[in-house]
């Protein structure tokens, strides 16, 4: 049977931080909003924007200045982001995924993004066809770290958690991952760094792509236990 490989997208496939961090001021500069400072930015990444302007603004979720900053935040992300998408690729990224694809492994996304982002960043970055399934934000009820986008996942994909990979930069991966029964390969290239990822415990650490492959490889030959680090 087919191992599951579920990829993060957000500093895990695409080094968007960088154009994230310049996204989100922009859109506070445009509501009239002080810009929080780039750290508290990096910060929200990983979490649904509904969470993150709530957050960078403090006021509650359900507050119109939320959910007009995300619209905001949308429309700019096209132009800041999406023009230099494959630019932002990782190394090792575009050559591993045609790899695995290559060798049959099931090759999926769970992100944050809602679908529709997820799709736009995905095709202009030119790695869309990698994948078999892409699920954002919009489809469940809860996000990371909550279980049910890695459940969905493998629901989808008709596959075993046992034969299911998370690769993330976050700890909101990793806990997804532990939660729903997955293997988790967490990347120190991303917004987390490597302490407060080695918090949550995945299964490896790694900090390159070239890894990312190396560990799914082992797994599908069976050699490394779960929980070693490297």
């Amino acid at each position: 049977m087919k191992l599951a490989i579920v990829f993060d997208l957000d500093g895990t496939l695409i080094d968007t931080p960088r154009g994230i961090v310049e996204t989100f001021t922009a859109a506070l500069t445009s509501m009239g909003v002080t810009p929080s400072d780039p750290a508290a930015i990096r910060g929200t990444i990983g979490l649904p924007l509904e969470q993150a302007f709530s957050t960078l603004m403090r006021v509650d979720r359900d507050d119109d200045r939320v959910s007009f900053g995300v619209k905001r935040y949308q429309e700019l992300f096209k132009n800041i982001v999406l023009p230099k998408a494959k630019e932002l690729i990782f190394p090792g990224v575009e050559k591993g995924l045609s790899n695995l694809r290559s060798q049959g492994f099931n090759l999926a996304v769970a992100t944050t993004k809602v679908y529709k982002s997820a799709e736009a960043l995905l095709k202009a970055a030119g790695l869309w066809d990698y994948f078999e399934l892409v699920v954002g934000a919009d489809h469940v009820k809860q996000t990371k770290p909550h279980p049910e986008m890695g459940l969905l996942v493998m629901h989808k994909l008709r596959v075993l958690p046992e034969l299911t990979v998370m690769v993330g930069d976050t700890t909101h991966d990793i806990l997804m991952a532990k939660s729903a029964g997955m293997h988790s390969i967490a990347v120190t290239y991303g917004v987390h760094d490597t302490e407060k990822l080695q918090s949550a415990q995945p299964s490896w650490l790694v900090d390159n792509f070239d890894k990312v492959l190396d560990c799914i490889f082992s797994i599908k030959a069976n050699s490394i236990p779960l929980n070693v680090q490297s």
